[in-house]
């Protein structure tokens, strides 16, 4: 039978070890040797015990009738609740800053001291500490229609990123960092367009812009002590009033169409300027060719008359009859038909000396026939010329050889 069913005969609980055995029925936890796990229902009691002798109150255990308890203390009660206050303001003056952020602290308004990241602690409701991200790219972009130089209107479009570089002067320094930017980034851009004629501004003077804006603004941070830090400034687009938009397109297709234009030409020119200059040269080098070729004959005719004029000192008459045979032979050498002087008084004779030439490859029938049309007597005076010719050569011929012996 189970320990704890009703009407058995084992009343003891397991872990009692048979306390009634210790004589006391009243004390099962605490005699004999073997004790149990004590039990909550008296652990409870006790504590309460405690808390109201704390509190000064009388314990359950002296009774109604008994007056033996302890006074009241008025100051023990407070005295509780301050330790508990304390425990709770200390315990909520912990925080963490992050990696990526700046604490500054502010004791009774006044600044105290920057804290870097990590679990730090500064007493509540006396310090404040005003987490400022100084890792963060912050952006703000301003549209805005403003007068240039040349007095006319023009819409730029300009962004700034930036960072918090300075934490105590971004918290303390101005009351709303943001707008301060904005207004310096206004005020520097109308300074910077006021300066500069439109034409510029809308074309290729985009970047020079960006970059005046950029640096006046920073200079403009610097001396609010904002704690800005700025990265970048870009002019997003630049345009005219909408009025006169389609006259400005056409000014900047009128440009466009000059500059491709004044391309073209460069091109071309590029083009045409190396092969001119190759021409010339070529012409040159063959200047230089023809003057040194005539140079050339001309030192070879002078050469030959000097020859010449040697032999002709030597022998005169051989070198006129000479002279005067290529110079026939020159002359004639390209016609078909010879002129012979036969006499003095007789008619001048025409020869068909193309007809002669051919005589040796011609047929033996067309020989006869040429030879017997020609005048008997003309041929023989021809035959007798020719051997007087002959032997005027070969005497001729043989005084020379005797000369140059």
């Amino acid at each position: 039978m189970a320990w704890n069913e009703p009407g058995g005969g084992n009343q003891h609980d397991p872990w009692s070890g048979g306390g009634r055995r210790g004589g006391n029925g009243g004390g099962g936890n605490r005699g004999g040797g073997n004790q149990g796990p004590p039990d909550l229902d008296e652990a409870l009691k006790k504590f309460q015990d405690k808390l109201n002798s704390m509190l000064g109150g009388r314990g359950k255990r002296g009774g109604s009738s008994g007056g033996g308890g302890k006074p009241r203390n008025a100051f023990t009660l407070p005295g509780l609740l301050l330790i508990v206050a304390l425990a709770i303001w200390a315990a909520s003056g912990f925080y963490l800053v992050d990696q990526s952020e700046r604490g500054v602290v502010l004791r009774f308004g006044k600044f105290q001291e920057v804290v870097t990241p990590g679990l730090q602690w500064n007493p509540p409701l006396i310090d404040d500490v005003r987490m400022v991200n100084v890792t963060r790219v912050r952006s703000v972009t301003q549209t805005q229609s403003m007068l240039t130089q040349d007095e006319n209107i023009v819409s730029v479009e300009i962004s700034a990123q930036y960072q918090v570089a300075d934490p105590r002067g971004y918290v303390l320094n101005v009351r709303d960092p943001e707008l301060s930017l904005e207004n310096a980034l206004d005020s520097a851009l109308r300074h910077v367009v006021g300066g500069t004629d439109m034409i510029d501004i809308l074309t290729s003077g985009r970047e020079i812009l960006g970059t005046a804006v950029a640096s006046r603004l920073q200079s403009y941070l610097d001396s609010y002590g904002t704690g800005i830090r700025l990265q970048t400034l870009n002019v997003e687009s630049t345009s005219p009033p909408d009025a006169v938009q389609d006259a400005f397109d056409d000014v900047i297709r009128a440009r466009e169409d000059r500059q491709r234009t004044i391309n073209q030409a460069l091109a071309y020119a590029n083009a045409v300027i190396p092969a001119a200059q190759g021409e010339a040269q070529r012409i040159v080098e063959q200047g230089q060719g023809y003057r040194e070729s005539v140079v050339a004959e001309a030192r070879g005719q002078a050469n030959r008359f000097n020859a010449l004029l040697t032999q002709y000192q030597d022998a005169p008459a051989i070198m006129r009859e000479r002279l005067y045979l290529d110079a026939l032979s020159e002359v004639y050498g390209e016609t078909a038909k010879v002129m012979v002087d036969v006499s003095s008084e007789a008619p001048l004779m025409v020869l068909p000396m193309d007809r002669l030439s051919q005589g040796t490859t011609g047929a033996a029938a067309g020989q006869n026939d040429d030879a017997s049309s020609l005048d008997p007597r003309l041929l023989e005076r021809l035959r007798t010329s020719q051997s007087e010719n002959d032997s005027s050569n070969n005497s001729s011929s043989n005084g020379i050889r005797r000369e140059g012996r």
